[in-house]
């Protein structure tokens, strides 16, 4: 049986035969370089030579751009060349103030500083509304809509609007909580993934997004012009935005498509938004910590250090830090090197970690509900009495923040009157029936209309996420990257948790110093602001992903799949081969270009198209291989440029700008400057 072509080599054929009949196509065809230095070209072929066709528009699964040349000779490490100058960027605007937006899962809020003041960094208003016991300085992520799905409220407003519903009414209203973990968990997201909310009813997360990032925009804007007394603008702005390190890329491209939406910033204007890493705005701000800002869980001899030094005063060049940022929905595990005497800071080791934040927590607790009073009632309660719910998870909330490993008191969760109501209703026996029915020992009834959970209980809900968060800080030790390092900052709201707290000074205090700073849900907020300040403070990241062309080399008998052979004019070629520009996992300086050249293999040509690709495996040879994926396309139009004097050789340069959490692509004709520009676009291939 024939084997069935591959796209490139269906697209190459169908471009020749439409040349062969004479009819009127862009041709598009590149002869390559590859990227040596000059130390090892006397060792590199460099010469490449290629011809491929386009028609014109692309097929869905358009053709790469082919640079041919010997595979045996793959191509050598590309020319890195930091801080070289984009011919297409200008100077960096000036902003009067910095935003910043940490965007949790489970709470929000957001800071700001003034450029001339960066020392100052002001957190918001305190909020209206709140719960006993819990810090407002932020507000919960919660969104209300109308019934005819326009913006209501946001936070505690949104919480206790929807709370005051009639249950008939609340029905009716799209109310959305904790939905940023959808961005995480949602393997092929799109601009068009739904979010659901409570009361079953789906709705566009970009909407919901969009609305969120609207309402700190408004709010931020309104106190910033009341600080100034008159009116400011958003050009003044420019704003950050907090992700976690572990999202993967359409996640994170997912969080700047919404604020461009939301007015914060525009793709022509892209400069203005930020968008920073969670555990590396807390790396930024605990390295300018004092001692008295911190609790050192360990109260093992400071070494010296002076209350007025910062803990970057305490590093030698080259110390290493790991910052477990654990949250609502995430824990992301970071490791940074220090560089004197500027203090940046060099990533170790990639970002790693997984869904094992407070949430996890809550879960638990769900599941014992189900265990006590039955799955199908809880389902159902949920969608009947979608307000109730919140209002039993937001009374856990407060109970589950006096967990303590010593402590000895039962904590008692206040059931809502339309829990146990509609508990007979449903099983026609009471709910403390249910309790004692269960085999539950360590939760009882109290007469009060409580349940009360002994301390044990309650830690065991703990267990099992916290398990995790130490696993994984146990996998990160055991690497060579890890091994020396000196200081271990838990941040984030979870890391107020003081289960938490003991059980990793339990398994790491002997390996390093554990440093809580005092302030710890505000420090990814405020090193967020600090970054926005100063975005080159992080010198150095580790790329998450392999990037690299589609290029077409010359076949290699027993060496190419023969699959991958095109033959044309009498010259054999491998197709679809995927050509390296940087692997998972290496280190990229910020602002760093690596490049490629690549020439028209014909005089005539008009179009140069190059498709970009990435894939999370390092060992990647063809575009075809599992797990690549398609992220950009380059298409540099050479119409017009004939008449210039333009070298038999023309070179059409590729550069690839790493080490920002967004990552440009550009193309320039060498002869005539003309250039094409590229984001690398994760959501819509």
């Amino acid at each position: 049986m024939p084997r069935r072509p591959s796209p490139g080599q269906q697209e190459a054929a169908e471009g020749w035969k439409a040349e062969l009949r004479g009819v009127k196509m862009e041709s598009v065809g590149v002869y390559g370089f590859c990227g040596c230095t000059a130390k090892n070209k006397m060792k590199c072929d460099s010469r490449r030579e290629v011809t491929a066709s386009e028609t014109a528009p692309t097929s869905a699964y358009s053709s790469p751009a082919r640079s041919l040349g010997d595979t045996g000779i793959t191509p050598l490490s590309p020319s890195h060349i930091a801080n070289d100058a984009d011919p297409n960027v200008s100077e960096q605007p000036t902003f009067l103030v910095v935003v910043a937006i940490d965007f949790g899962t489970t709470s929000s809020g957001y800071a700001y500083s003034f450029t001339k003041e960066p020392e100052c960094i002001h957190v918001m208003r305190r909020w209206e509304g709140g719960d006993p016991g819990v810090s407002n300085q932020k507000t919960p992520t919660t969104i209300l809509l109308t019934p005819e799905r326009k913006f209501h409220s946001f936070g505690y407003a949104a919480r206790d609007f929807y709370h005051d519903l009639d249950p008939n009414e609340a029905k009716q209203w799209l109310y959305l909580e904790k939905f940023k973990m959808k961005l995480h968990t949602t393997g092929d997201l799109t601009m068009d993934t739904d979010l659901t909310a409570a009361n079953g009813k789906k709705v566009k997360a970009l909407e919901i997004f969009v609305y969120a990032l609207q309402y700190f925009k408004e709010q931020a804007l309104k106190e910033l012009s009341d600080q100034a007394g008159s009116e400011f603008e958003n050009s003044d702005v420019r704003w950050v935005i907090t992700v976690p390190a572990i999202w993967k890329q359409p996640a994170k491209q997912f969080m700047r498509q919404a604020a461009y939406q939301a007015g914060l910033a525009s793709p022509e204007n892209s400069e203005q938004l930020i968008i920073a890493l969670e555990p590396e705005a807390a790396s930024i701000y605990c390295r300018k910590l004092r001692l008295y800002q911190m609790i050192e869980l360990s109260k093992a001899a400071v070494n010296g250090y002076s209350s007025s030094d910062t803990v970057g005063a305490g590093f030698a060049q080259g110390d290493k830090y790991v910052v477990v940022d654990s949250g609502g929905g995430t824990v992301d595990l970071t490791v940074h090197q220090i560089r004197l005497p500027e203090g940046h800071l060099k990533e170790l080791y990639k970002a790693t970690g997984g869904p094992y934040g407070s949430l996890g927590v809550d879960y638990e607790f769900e599941k014992l509900l189900c265990k006590i009073f039955g799955e199908d009632f809880i389902e159902q309660f949920k969608i009947k009495r979608p307000a109730a719910w919140v209002d039993l998870m937001i009374a856990f909330e407060s109970r589950k923040r006096a967990a303590a490993p010593d402590r000895t008191n039962p904590l008692n969760i206040t059931l809502p009157f339309s829990f146990i109501d509609y508990y007979k209703k449903f099983r026609g026996h009471s709910v403390e029936h249910a309790l004692r029915k269960s085999n539950v020992d360590f939760v009882k009834w109290s007469s009060q209309g409580m349940l009360r959970m002994s301390p044990d209980a309650m830690n065991a809900l703990f267990k099992p996420t916290i398990d995790s968060i130490i696993e994984h800080l146990r996998d990160l030790f055991q690497k060579p990257e890890v091994s020396t390092v000196k200081f271990l900052f838990l941040v984030g709201g979870f890391a107020e948790a003081p289960l938490l707290q003991q059980a990793v000074q339990a398994a790491f205090g002997d390996k390093c110093r554990i440093i809580i700073p005092q302030d710890v849900g505000l420090t990814i907020l405020k090193g967020a602001v600090l970054f926005g300040l100063d975005p080159a403070v992080i010198k150095v990241r580790r790329s998450p992903l392999t990037y690299g062309v589609g290029v077409l080399n010359r076949y290699v008998e027993g060496k190419h799949p023969p699959e991958k052979l095109l033959v044309k004019d009498g010259t054999r070629w491998c197709t679809d081969v995927f050509d390296k520009f940087i692997s998972a996992d290496q280190s990229v300086a910020l602002g760093e270009l690596v490049k490629r050249s690549y020439t028209p293999a014909k005089p005539s040509q008009l179009v140069i198209v190059i498709n970009i690709y990435s894939s999370e495996h390092d060992n990647v040879s063809f575009i075809t291989d599992p797990g690549v994926k398609k992220c950009g396309t380059l298409r540099l139009d050479l119409t017009g440029t004939s008449g210039t004097s333009v070298p038999a050789r023309r070179e059409i340069q590729t550069l690839m700008q790493f080490g920002d959490t967004e990552i440009k692509a550009t193309a320039v004709d060498i002869a005539t400057s003309r250039s094409v520009k590229v984001g690398i676009d994760f959501l819509n291939y």
